[in-house]
């Protein structure tokens, strides 16, 4: 089974890649861009019964080491 996490800052928390990102975006003729945010995407293929314990599992993963909950968020999808 394969799944994918989204990690993402939270809202309100600066972006400094991001607000780099839209400036090179700009100063190469891209308009009307309001705002950038970068985030990290991590595949992982795992071996799980049924997607509830495969959901179980990511979510540990991601508030172990994944994703600093601090100050990131993050989205599971699970591709079978």
């Amino acid at each position: 089974m394969k799944a994918v996490v989204n990690v993402y800052l939270k809202e309100g928390v600066l972006d400094p890649q991001g607000k780099a990102t839209r400036h090179a975006l700009e100063s190469l003729g891209f308009k009307g861009i309001n705002e950038v945010r970068i985030g990290k995407q991590i595949v992982i293929d795992l071996d799980a019964k049924n997607k509830e314990e495969a959901l179980k599992e990511l979510k540990e993963m991601s508030e172990t080491l994944l994703a600093n909950t601090v100050i990131e968020d993050y989205d599971i999808e699970i591709k079978e």
